[in-house]
C-alpha cells in the first residue's frame, strides 16, 4: 500500500498555492500523484514543480511514507545519457536501478529524480566534458576547465521534496559523503547510509576512481583492484 488517497489529497491540497517567498530557489510544490506500478515494484510517483524556474522533480514512492521515520532514501540527479540511453561513460543507470529494485523489496522507500544533469551543469556543459574528457582530462579536470566546481550540486530542493511528504527522517543510500552533509546542512535528520555498490565496466573504471579519489566517494576499493593509472579519456 502506498500513500492512502486522502492523504494524497491533503498533500494536494496543501501544495496548491506553496510559495516559499524568503528560499523561491529551493521551493517546490506538489502537483500530481499517482500509482505507478514499475517492474520494480509498486510504486507512486508524485510531481513537484518548482515556482521559480519551472523546473519540474519526481518522487517514487514505495509504501506510505507519511510521518514515517527511518525512510530509506535515494536522491539520484538526472543522467540523460545514462538513465535512458545507456551509457558506460557512468555508472549513474545502474546506481538508479539498484536503487529501485532494493526500495521496491523494503516497506517503504523514496527515489527522488532530481532535474540536475551533469552534476547541475546541464546537458550541453555535460557533453562539452565528455569532449574534454576524450582529449585525456578527467571529469573533475574537465568542469574546472569549464569554470564550473567539480560539483554544483545543491540539495536544498530535495529536502524540501521530503518535508513536503512529510518524513520525518531517512536512511540515505548513497557514496557520496557531501551529499549527506548538504541534506543536513537543509535540515533533514539522516540516521543511516546504506551503500549503493555497483560493479564497474571496461569504460567507467577510471571515472569511478576520481569519484572516490578527487570526490571522496565511499566506494568499495576491491571494485577497484584491476584499475591502473591511466587518465580518464585515455584510448577513447
Amino acid at each position: 500500500m502506498g500513500i492512502p488517497k486522502d492523504r494524497a489529497e491533503e498533500l494536494l491540497r496543501e501544495n496548491a498555492d506553496h510559495r516559499c517567498e524568503d528560499a523561491l530557489d529551493t521551493c517546490v510544490r506538489i502537483r500530481a500523484i499517482a500509482d505507478l506500478p514499475t517492474r520494480f515494484g509498486e510504486y507512486q510517483v508524485v510531481a513537484f514543480e518548482s515556482p521559480a524556474d519551472r523546473k519540474e522533480h519526481a518522487a517514487f514512492v514505495h509504501g506510505d511514507v507519511c510521518e514515517r521515520d527511518d525512510v530509506p532514501v535515494r536522491l539520484h540527479s538526472e543522467c540523460l545519457t545514462g538513465d535512458a540511453i545507456g551509457s558506460l561513460r557512468c555508472d549513474c543507470r545502474d546506481q538508479l536501478i539498484e536503487s529501485l529494485e532494493r526500495i521496491g523489496q523494503m516497506e517503504t522507500g523514496i527515489v527522488l529524480y532530481l532535474r540536475q544533469e551533469g552534476r547541475g551543469i546541464g546537458f550541453v556543459n555535460k557533453i562539452r566534458a565528455y569532449q574534454l574528457q576524450d582529449a585525456g582530462f578527467d571529469t573533475v579536470q574537465a568542469n574546472e576547465l569549464l569554470g564550473f566546481r567539480p560539483d554544483e550540486r545543491d540539495y536544498g530542493v530535495a529536502a524540501h521534496m521530503l518535508g513536503s511528504l512529510h518524513v520525518r527522517s531517512i536512511q540515505i543510500l548513497t557514496n557520496n559523503p557531501m551529499k549527506v552533509a548538504d541534506l543536513e546542512r537543509h535540515g533533514v535528520r539522516i540516521v543511516g547510509r546504506i551503500p549503493v555498490a555497483v560493479p564497474p565496466n571496461e569504460v567507467n573504471r577510471p571515472y569511478l576512481e576520481t569519484k572516490r579519489r578527487k570526490l571522496g566517494h565511499l566506494l568499495d576499493l576491491e571494485q577497484f583492484d584491476d584499475l591502473t593509472d591511466v587518465p580518464e579519456g585515455a584510448g577513447r
